[in-house]
């Protein structure tokens, strides 16, 4: 997909004069207006035609008019998860890399939006330094796992290394679990007080956590 028709339209709708209206289905032949909708952002990312091929989609980000949004998303740069035991590519594999990561851009704007720019624990909303982490790793993750936004979350530093370590997971009503691996008190140094709640979590969430806890299980057994 290009910038082009409807697409172009959408994006300079402002800048042309035009609105843009939000309208969802009530019932068959009756529809219902949401808002007024204003364009703020947009990027590629990672899709399929009709017939199945991957092509390249365009995301857009709207907010509802009058409402604000206090962050640039073009503005933000997201610590990238680590790649593990990695090795160079062939060509094969190059142009894989390179057909599946046209969608972490907007990926990445997507969990940053999900969470309105906070880490998902404390709130803290400096976008410099927060991280935008799988639920289900990458690495373990089929195509759509790794595109879905209810598999990403955003965490600020400290709590994403432990998430991603399994080193604290979160129960089915948000509230943070420790690990036997790390006292009390070595947790309480870096900030980790055991109280900690995610208020938001969705469904979508949930389902991808259930593995994150069954993993968090599995490594205080295997000691």
């Amino acid at each position: 997909m290009e910038f082009t028709r409807g697409n172009l339209a959408l994006r300079d709708h402002v800048k042309d004069g035009k609105r843009v209206f939000l309208f969802e289905q009530s019932r068959k032949g009756l529809v219902l207006f949401v808002s007024e909708m204003i364009f703020f952002d947009s990027d590629y990312y990672e899709t399929h035609d009709s017939i199945g091929n991957v092509r390249r989609g365009i995301k857009f980000f709207l907010r509802r008019k009058d409402a604000i949004v206090s962050y640039d998303l073009n503005k933000l740069t997201l610590v990238a998860e680590p790649l593990v035991d990695y090795q160079v590519p062939n060509i094969t594999e190059r142009l894989g890399l390179v057909v599946s990561r046209v969608g972490q851009g907007a990926y990445r704007k997507s969990i940053i939006n999900r969470w309105e720019n906070k880490c998902a624990v404390t709130s803290f909303n400096d976008g410099r330094i927060l991280i935008a982490s799988h639920i289900h790793p990458w690495k373990d993750a089929n195509d759509d796992e790794r595109l879905d936004v209810d598999n990403g979350i955003l965490l600020s530093p400290v709590y994403d290394a432990l998430f991603d370590r399994r080193l604290v997971t979160f129960d089915t009503n948000g509230k943070i679990v420790l690990s036997e691996a790390i006292t009390s008190l070595e947790f309480n140094k870096i900030g980790v007080s055991g109280n900690e709640r995610i208020k938001r979590l969705s469904t979508g969430n949930l389902s991808y956590l259930t593995r994150h806890q069954a993993e968090f299980n599995s490594k205080i057994n295997d000691g």
